[in-house]
């Protein structure tokens, strides 16, 4: 082998490395980010896990990626642990494909048909395509089955490489001694190890013992070792993720782990066991580019099929080895958002909406105690209600950087109008958690200056109270399921809410004027309807981008979709305003006759005690 063959393989190797990446990248720009949201419907069905994690790997062309994946969504808290065995067990069937694919080099002679499967034949005809696909049209759908098309084409080039540039080695004494050592299990299992270990990718590893047994010189003896040891080597990517993530993440990076290499140790004791019983007559054979991609898919599926009864095994072995710490508290847990996935942004993307999501229940769930907290100043409470606004904070400041180094990579024109859209939903989240903050923080001004509201501005708060809270509620069902319904909803409430304010506002000038009520009192219950208009203005502002994210218009405009709403343009509207008026602002116009005709009697009762 000269030094000439030598630069023709590293070049070979690049070209396989790179085809295999463009294909997958490719490939999930074409699902759309569907992956990982199915991945996050996986509940209790384990086979319906493996099976998903197959059919995922197969389309990116890659186990460690899908295991990534998987880390980080575990990492988010979009995933348990428990749901995540499954899936990765299944990538490990799914990374066979490409070995399965990459026989057809095998192929040499026969008819036309055959030869048009042969590598050498495909690769060009794939990689103009793709050219034509991603370089002469504009659409961004066609521009992505392009690049697909071109990795493939370049996954093939680079095998045909690495074929040309080992195929001087068949003569080599020093190459068929190499491989002869290797039939020793411990250093075969080490090599394929190594190996998978440098290039990240069982893959592609399987792909370079693929070229190299073009050469005739490796044998079943030597493979099957190195295989074994490919598939533990590959565990070595989910474990560099999951570095610096949570304990369920770690967790999950050792569930691949022990997976693979219990799997390996069993499978290698099998057959080494078997050969020393009853022999194997092939095992000195050469093997081929079919063989080896056939022992390889059987691994992995005899593999998982062992493991599928013992899956709580695999998980209680993780959790040993990350324990949870004797009286550990259980903190509000603050998503991390995985920098390594920014390499796929559509699971990025995906991740930074779980973080808003958890934003958005902390903003809800703060806002829930912001009004009883006015009367109780409960320390427990106020706690919890700063410890939840911590959260908030420290997310949007995270989730934004996070989303600003996404849009950084390469994005389809839907993936960058999502990062958009999220950036806008982490400020209207955090100005709601603020505006709950600024209530709650009146409970303090209150309780130091021993405060305390009448039961008319009580009953009135209440009212405006309720309203608030099912707007959060309807705002955060709509956002979290991308509910065009839902949104639809919010913003008759937001009006009628907006009318219950300027009610209030107005009646609470007058008591001011009439010396009914104090100046601080009145103060602080008009600063405390300010927010509360203030949070009912940004629902209507998440509910407005939520119905422009789900129509067709590639111009909506949310200042005129209100407008359109209350010209009556909108189904329903008119209803749904009634409804709330009813529901929210009769009663409170009934109170203030029943409060005023109580105020009448008492004056009465008042004049006829002074004549008697």
């Amino acid at each position: 082998m000269t030094v000439f063959d030598a630069i023709r393989l590293v070049g070979g190797l690049a070209l396989f490395l790179y085809g295999m990446s463009i294909m997958g990248t490719g490939l999930e720009k074409c699902a759309g980010g569907k992956m990982e949201s199915i991945l996050q419907k996986i509940t209790s069905s384990t086979w319906l896990a493996v099976l998903l994690g197959a059919a995922i790997s197969a389309l990116i062309h890659s186990s460690s990626g899908t295991t990534v994946i998987v880390v980080g969504l575990v990492n988010s808290g979009i995933m348990q642990l428990s749901q995540a065995i499954g899936v990765i067990m299944g990538a490990n069937i799914g990374t066979t494909v490409t070995s399965q694919i990459l026989r057809l080099a095998d192929i040499e002679e026969g008819g036309l048909i055959t030869r048009l499967l042969s590598p050498s034949n495909l690769a060009p005809i794939f990689v103009a395509v793709g050219a034509v696909l991603f370089v002469f049209l504009k659409s961004p759908r066609k521009r992505d089955w392009g690049q697909i098309c071109m990795g493939i084409g370049l996954l093939f080039t680079g095998m045909e490489s690495m074929m040309q540039a080992v195929s001087g080695l068949q003569n080599s004494p020093l190459f068929a001694w190499l491989f002869a050592t290797l039939q020793n299990p411990v250093l075969g299992l080490l090599a394929g190890t190594l190996i998978t270990v440098a290039v990240q990718s069982s893959t592609a590893s399987v792909g370079i013992l693929q070229a190299l047994s073009s050469t005739g010189l490796v044998t079943w003896g030597s493979a099957i070792p190195i295989i074994l040891g490919q598939n533990i080597g590959t565990t070595s990517t989910s474990l560099i993720a999951s570095v610096g993530t949570s304990k369920a993440a770690k967790r999950t990076a050792m569930v691949h782990v022990y997976f693979n290499v219990i799997g390996s140790i069993v499978f290698m004791g099998a057959i080494y066991g078997a050969k020393a019983m009853i022999g194997f007559p092939w095992w000195s054979d050469t093997i081929g580019m079919g063989e080896i991609a056939n022992f390889h898919t059987l691994f992995n599926v005899a593999a998982t099929l062992l493991f599928l009864p013992f899956t709580k095994l695999l998980a209680g072995l993780a959790e040993m080895t990350f324990p949870d710490k004797a009286g550990e508290a259980p903190a509000l847990e603050i998503p991390l958002l995985d920098e390594l996935l920014l390499s796929s942004p559509s699971v990025a993307i995906q991740q930074a909406k779980s973080a808003v999501e958890t934003m958005a229940r902390s903003a809800y769930a703060n806002y829930c105690e912001a009004v009883p907290v006015l009367y109780s100043h409960d320390a427990e409470t106020l706690n919890l209600i700063q410890q939840r606004e911590a959260v908030v904070d420290k997310l949007e400041v995270s989730i934004s950087n996070y989303l600003v180094k996404v849009s950084d990579r390469q994005l389809s024109e839907r993936e960058s109008h999502a990062v958009n859209e999220l950036l806008h939903f982490v400020v209207e989240y955090e100005r709601i958690g603020d505006y709950a903050i600024n209530v709650v923080e009146r409970s303090g001004e209150m309780f130091d200056k021993e405060i305390v509201f009448s039961s008319e501005a009580r009953r009135e708060l209440a009212l405006v109270d309720g309203a608030i809270r099912e707007i959060l509620e309807i705002t955060l069902a709509a956002f979290l399921a991308d509910d065009l319904r839902r949104a639809e909803q919010v913003e008759p409430l937001e009006e009628t809410i907006d009318l219950m304010i300027e009610t209030l506002r107005d009646r609470h000038i007058l008591r001011l004027k009439d010396g009914v009520c104090g100046i601080e009192n009145g103060i602080i219950f008009l600063e405390i309807l300010t927010n509360l208009e203030r949070i009912s203005d940004h629902c209507s502002n998440i509910a407005a981008r939520i119905v422009g994210e789900e129509s067709d218009d590639s111009h909506f405009d949310a200042h005129e979709f209100r407008r359109n709403m209350h010209d009556g343009l909108v189904p329903d509207f008119n209803e749904l305003l009634h409804h709330y008026q009813e529901k929210y602002y009769a009663p409170l116009d009934a109170g203030a006759a029943d409060a005023a005709a109580a105020e009448q009697a008492a004056a009465g009762a008042a004049a006829g005690k002074a004549a008697i």
